[in-house]
């Protein structure tokens, strides 16, 4: 058998058959692992977007998720990998509209039970995909605990988490700016905005005294909310302007009187040094306006057009009203010139639409009030979590960027104006608002909101645990290790642990390790429009999955981005087929030798297992502390140039000349077994395939201990 094995590994052969003896075994269900297997270690998957195919970032979370979950069962521990996937709300509303576009629909054509109906058998398709490409890397979670951020559980406890969040006065409905997409028309966080530089202009405008031929001029990037003015604001420190403070000017488009005012945020070197105040669509003008009680003007409405109150403008949108703004002030002799500026403009991340910061009721979470009567915040609890390390972050320097995040917070805008997500559990009725799953009585309407994604998926970690059986939360929380992209250190990372020592009054997990981000050869930015893409499961097709996992887990220091290139796969390619080339040689030079007999070996041999047993020592060591890179590339140097280049020669020779060759088969025999076993997380499908080749084997390679 084992000189008919082919010159090089194929996976073709070997992949498909070797992950149905994983599941067959049921050891990914750490219930049916060794009894011997007691202290638990879990990692819970970070939810996939239930809205297309795992790309090439999944491919790396997979990885090392399952290197990580790997090593840790090989370490005799009770090792749950739990999966799940994400609805993620806006996200995959968003993926669905681009296929009505295509259709020549819209969801705001339809019904919207019938619009989530659709949605929902769309994630459900998804999700059997993505999961299918999952096994296909060779993931060894337990798919029996398998969860959906929209499972009835995970609900119960999001809308748990609510409520009491609500009655501790954390929660709040409140009428405040918010970014807002008019082409998905739904309010975003301030992290869902992104900025681009644009070359505009500064508009230089005339605000004429009521009482005289005097005017101020104000410069604004935006002439076409002027008809929202509530107040031309100046800086009372700047001399230029004392005199015009509480002074009445005339708004230059629909001719209102608005007053002066003073107020010290005014920046005295930008344009004039003369604000014009639109409390409805600006955060810091409704900063100003909720201060000097100036009242509400809104002229933009949720469909990104103008409306009655702007007059003359009426019914355009922005980018046509500010043309035609232009327009009526240079022939009521207002307008006094423009002058280029290049400045950043928020857009919606997802479809590059400029945000209108509009004034809609929305649900907040308190992310600085006190909880209860103690002194600590929400933002304090995760802050205090990292401080004193009972949190730790891999690789350590990504604490910074926590720290920089968490002083800036701001209140979380948790609502949005979308159909697709999980709803709101708010009730409305004359004024009274009730939090409850279903209906109070009659009267009664529901808010027409969901949450923000964000939300449920910062309860991940202890609702999935508190979903499935009976002891698991008991058992593997707090988790192990999150393992995820450090660009969302805050979107997920920071409120994943505010939200578990709120509810449960633990950490939900001990370690994060950062990863990368995944770029082409150039460092670019990978992406389906500039044609640099690299689908996963087309390399795992034409080299197999060990070659995709070892050339995204070889080389590349644990968060830093990965440049994936061809050179790394045909390099990845390479080292694999010397697995295969070395093993096999050792297994075709142990066709006489005897498994069951001790042999007693001389210094020679004794020094090579040595070394081997140290080379155990420091793999055990890096892994031990996440570094996967120190342990692959241990592994690479020692099986390539050690192993293989002069080990292998030395023995060979001895078996060849029949000098010692019981010794030199029982020391091969031993290397290769520790070498299967070190490499095992890293290149799961051919170790276990050599295992299985291999005459004294006992057990799967999956749950021999290391």
């Amino acid at each position: 058998m084992i000189n008919d094995l082919p010159k090089a590994y194929d996976h073709k052969n070997v992949e498909g058959s070797i992950y149905e003896t994983w599941e067959k075994s049921g050891f990914f269900n750490p219930d049916n692992l060794p009894k011997d297997y007691k202290e638990p270690f879990c990692i819970i998957m970070p939810p996939t977007n239930a809205n297309g195919s795992l790309h090439l970032g999944h491919g790396l979370v997979m990885s090392i998720e399952d290197a990580i979950i790997r090593y840790q069962r090989m370490q005799g521990k009770k090792t749950l990998w739990l999966p799940g996937s994400d609805h993620a709300g806006f996200e995959t509303q968003v993926v669905y509209e681009k296929k009505l576009e295509k259709e020549g629909k819209s969801r705001f054509q339809m019904e919207r039970e019938d619009f989530y109906n659709e949605v929902w058998n769309f994630t459900q398709a998804n999700k059997k995909h993505m999961n299918a490409q999952v096994k296909r890397l060779g993931g060894s979670c337990d798919w029996s605990r398998e969860t959906f951020t929209l499972d009835p559980k995970i609900i119960d406890t999001v809308y748990d988490t609510f409520k009491k969040m609500y009655d501790d006065g954390l929660i709040y409905r409140g009428s405040r700016i918010v970014n807002y997409c008019p082409k998905h028309r739904t309010a975003l966080s301030d992290l869902e905005t992104q900025y681009i530089e644009e070359d505009g202009f500064l508009y230089y405008i005339k605000y004429q005294d009521s009482a005289s031929d005097d005017f101020l001029t104000v410069a604004t990037t935006r002439p076409e909310t002027i008809p929202g003015d509530l107040a031309v604001a100046v800086n009372p420190k700047d001399k230029r302007y004392l005199a015009w403070i509480g002074k009445k000017v005339i708004e230059p488009i629909t001719k209102r009187l608005i007053p002066v005012i003073g107020d010290d945020s005014v920046d005295i070197e930008f344009g004039t040094g003369a604000l014009k105040v639109t409390p409805n669509h600006d955060a810091t003008d409704f900063e100003i306006g909720k201060k000097h009680d100036l009242g509400f003007l809104p002229i933009i409405d949720l469909d990104g057009k103008l409306n009655e109150n702007a007059g003359p403008l009426a019914g355009l949108k922005p980018k046509m009203a500010r043309e035609e703004s232009i327009k009526i002030m240079t022939e009521n002799k207002t307008f006094i010139k423009q002058e280029p500026y290049k400045h950043n403009v928020s857009v919606c991340y997802k479809c590059n639409t400029p945000i209108e910061p509009l004034i809609i009721p929305q649900w907040f979470v308190a992310m600085t009030k006190p909880i209860n009567n103690t002194k600590k915040s929400l933002r304090d609890l995760a802050v205090d979590a990292v401080k004193t390390g009972e949190v730790q972050f891999v690789p350590k320097r990504f604490e910074k960027i926590f720290f920089h995040w968490m002083k800036e917070l701001k209140d979380w805008n948790i609502s949005r104006q979308i159909y697709w997500g999980i709803p709101i559990p708010a009730w409305f009725k004359d004024g009274d608002i009730k939090i409850q799953k279903d209906c109070p009585g009659e009267g009664w309407k529901q808010d027409n909101d969901v949450f923000d994604t964000w939300f449920s998926s910062s309860q991940w970690p202890f609702a999935t645990l508190l979903a499935n059986k009976e002891k698991d939360f008991e058992t593997y929380f707090p988790t192990s290790v999150m393992e995820t992209a450090y660009d969302i250190i805050f979107f997920w990372v920071a409120r994943m642990i505010m939200m578990s020592l709120y509810k449960t009054k633990k950490i939900p997990f001990k370690k994060v390790l950062f990863h990368g981000l995944v770029r082409d050869k150039h460092h670019q930015k990978m992406s389906k429009s500039k044609g640099n893409s690299i689908d996963p499961i087309t390399v795992c097709d034409q080299y197999g999955a060990d070659v995709l996992r070892w050339s995204m887990l070889y080389g590349t220091k644990i968060g830093d981005d990965l440049a994936f290139s061809d050179d790394k796969v045909i390099g990845a390619r390479n080292f694999v087929n010397k697995v295969w080339n070395a093993s096999k040689f050792v297994l075709m030079n142990l066709s006489d030798f005897d498994f069951d007999s001790e042999v007693k070996l001389e210094s020679k041999y004794k020094k090579y297992i040595e070394n081997n047993n140290d080379l155990v020592a420091k793999y055990k060591k890096c892994f031990d502390k996440l570094n996967l890179t120190g342990a692959s590339t241990l592994l690479y140097k020692y099986f390539w140039f050690t192993f293989a280049d002069k080990i292998i020669e030395d023995l060979k020779q001895d078996i060849k000349d029949n000098k010692n060759k019981d010794q030199a088969q029982a020391t091969l025999l031993k290397i290769l077994e520790n070498n299967l076993r070190m490499l095992h997380p890293f290149i799961p499908f051919v170790t276990e395939y050599i295992w299985s080749l291999l005459p004294n084997r006992k057990n799967l390679l999956m749950i021999e201990k290391l």
